[in-house]
């Protein structure tokens, strides 16, 4: 009886796990949404969705402490319990940043705009919540494999960061008065560079979750500009 409750338990932890990422998938596209069209309300909503997120990851924080404490799993269990605690943090850190782009959005209002940044910025959030929606069918299916190429992919949103950092640069030199939502463009652009970050260690913790290994997944991480 005990083990079917800690399966029913583990298998709950499972199902709020994807059920954040979900949320967090839908926050980091409605907060690009609402940066592109300008949408003031749509970002509000976002900030405000954030705490069904945060809720979410501290209730699998604590039922995972307590499953841990009081069924003392070993070896996979403990490895299926260890991921979601490690993978659930680094969704709560994406659904932050998710935030971050609604408030820039908010900041933004009213300013000039740079068509150009603002197709770049969009292309790389759409490549980014890609990267976020994979990543969560690898976690279910447990598949290392998936989750190494997912990593492989933040090469192209590194790529995607020095693009737009320089193409932002040349503006601002261009025309002084775009400084002000130049620098917006760089820190939205930054905010998606780090959610890519950390679908990347999402990944290591599927692998980790695979083989009981803790490998470092392209550590070719974006280096200062």
């Amino acid at each position: 009886m005990l083990r079917t409750q800690f399966e029913e338990d583990l298998l709950n932890l499972h199902n709020q796990f994807y059920e954040m990422g979900m949320l967090v998938s839908k926050a980091i596209h409605n907060s690009v949404q609402a940066y592109v069209k300008h949408d003031k309300a749509l970002a509000e909503k976002v900030i405000d969705q954030d705490e069904d997120i945060n809720l979410i990851e501290v209730r699998l924080e604590k039922k995972s402490f307590e499953m841990i404490a009081l069924q003392q799993p070993v070896t996979t269990d403990l490895r299926r319990i260890i991921t979601v605690m490690k993978a659930s943090s680094d969704l709560e850190r994406m659904g932050d940043h998710a935030v971050s782009i609604a408030k820039s959005t908010i900041r933004m209002k009213g300013e000039e705009r740079i068509p150009e940044l603002e197709k770049a910025v969009y292309d790389m959030s759409d490549f980014v919540k890609k990267m976020v929606d994979n990543v969560l069918i690898a976690y279910v299916k447990t598949d290392q494999e998936d989750a190494r190429l997912i990593a492989e992919m933040d090469n192209k949103v590194n790529q995607c960061y020095k693009d737009i950092y320089y193409q932002t640069i040349k503006e601002m030199k261009n025309n002084p008065e775009l400084i002000v939502i130049g620098t917006e463009y760089l820190n939205v652009a930054q905010y998606l560079e780090r959610i890519g970050d950390y679908v990347t260690n999402i990944c290591e913790w599927i692998v980790y979750l695979a083989t009981g290994k803790i490998s470092e997944l392209n550590s070719n991480r974006t280096e200062e500009l």
